[in-house]
C-alpha cells in the first residue's frame, strides 16, 4: 500500500518469495539472510532504524525439527532471542512485527483444531523455541501480529536449506527408494502462496494479536504423500508407519489442524482445501517458465 514501507525478512524462503509477490503494491524492503542476521542485534537494530518500516515480517527460522534436538542453542537462538531482537527494535521504532509460527506449539492431544484460545504445550525443542519466540513478541512489542500455520510447501524450496515435504517425496519417489511415511500424524497442509496472500489482507487490515492460517481440511503426512504422488503422476512404493517405528529424535504432536476461533475477523476468507492448493502447486511446478 502506498505509505506503508514493509520489510520482508527471509525474503528468498519458501514463504518470503511468496510474500514478495503478495506485497508488489507494498513499498517493500525485501531482506535475505546476506542482508540481515537477526541474531545480531546491533547489525540489526542499525538496519531497520535506516530504512524505518511501518511493519516488519519475519520468516526466518530454525525449522529442522529433529536438528533442533541436538542444536538446542541454536534453535533457541534464531527462533527465540533473535524474534526477541526484533521485538525490541520494533518496539522502540513503533513499527509492527509480525512473526511466523508453528502448530508445533501445541502437544497433539486434542484430537479436535486447535484454535487461539488453547493453551499451548510444545514437545519437543522446534516447538518451545518458536513459543518462546510468540511470547517475546507479545510481551515486547506493542504492535504485533503472530501467524501461526502448518506443513508449508512452496516454489522456492531449492533456494532454502530445508527440502519441502512434497518436494521430498518426488525426489525419492523418482529415485525408486521404498517410501515409509507416518499415519499417526495430523496436519493441515498449507501452500505458502496462499498464506502469503492471506498475510497481504490481514497488513491491509492492519491485523494484530494471534490468528491461526492454514488451507482447509486435515490429513495424516501419509495420506499427503500418497495425494502428491496421485496428482503428479508419479509412482512410488509408499508405506504407511508408526511414529515410534520411525524413531525420529524429536516428538511430534498426534493431531495439529489449527483453525481459527473467530473465523470473520480481519475481513480474511477461508483458505482453500489443501489438496486443490496441492494440484495447483504441483500443475504449476511441471510448467516450463516463460524466462
Amino acid at each position: 500500500m502506498p505509505g506503508r514501507r514493509v520489510v520482508g525478512i527471509g525474503a528468498n524462503g519458501q514463504l518470503g518469495t511468496d510474500l514478495v509477490d503478495a506485497l508488489d503494491r507494498w513499498d517493500l524492503v525485501p531482506l535475505t539472510h546476506g542482508d540481515i542476521e537477526i541474531c545480531d542485534y546491533p547489525r540489526t537494530q542499525r538496519i531497520l532504524e535506516s530504512v524505518r518500516p511501518d511493519y516488519v515480517i519475519n520468516t526466518a527460522a530454525f525449522v529442522r525439527v529433529d536438528a533442533c534436538e541436538e542444536q538446542v542453542e541454536q534453535a533457541f537462538a534464531v527462533n527465540a532471542f533473535a524474534v526477541r531482537n526484533l521485538a525490541q527494535v520494533c518496539a522502540g521504532l513503533g513499527s509492527a512485527l509480525v512473526d511466523v509460527s508453528t502448530d508445533y506449539v501445541f502437544d497433539g492431544k486434542k484430537r479436535e483444531p486447535y484454535t487461539e484460545e488453547d493453551i499451548p504445550n510444545p514437545i519437543n525443542v522446534y516447538g518451545n523455541s518458536k513459543l518462546a519466540g510468540e511470547h517475546f513478541v507479545r510481551a515486547i512489542c506493542p504492535r504485533h501480529l503472530v501467524v501461526r500455520t502448518s506443513g508449508l510447501y512452496g516454489r522456492a524450496w531449492s533456494h532454502g536449506k530445508v527440502e519441502s515435504f512434497v518436494e521430498t517425496m518426488i525426489r525419492l519417489a523418482r529415485s525408486g527408494k521404498s517410501i515409509r511415511v507416518v499415519d499417526d500424524q495430523v496436519l493441515a497442509p498449507t501452500y505458502t502462496r496462499d498464506l502469503a496472500e492471506a498475510m497481504a489482507v490481514l497488513l491491509a487490515e492492519d491485523a494484530h494479536g494471534l490468528i491461526h492460517v492454514t488451507n482447509r481440511g486435515a490429513c495424516s503426512w501419509y495420506e499427503f504423500a500418497k495425494a502428491i504422488f496421485a496428482i503428479a503422476g508419479v509412482d512410488a512404493t509408499l508405506e504407511p508407519s508408526s511414529s515410534a517405528d520411525m524413531g525420529r529424535p524429536a516428538q511430534r504432536p498426534a493431531f495439529s489442524v489449527l483453525a481459527r476461533a473467530k473465523p470473520e475477523e480481519w475481513r480474511l476468507a477461508e483458505l482453500r482445501p489443501w489438496a486443490e492448493a496441492l494440484r495447483e502447486y504441483l500443475q504449476e511446478r511441471d510448467t516450463p517458465s516463460d524466462e
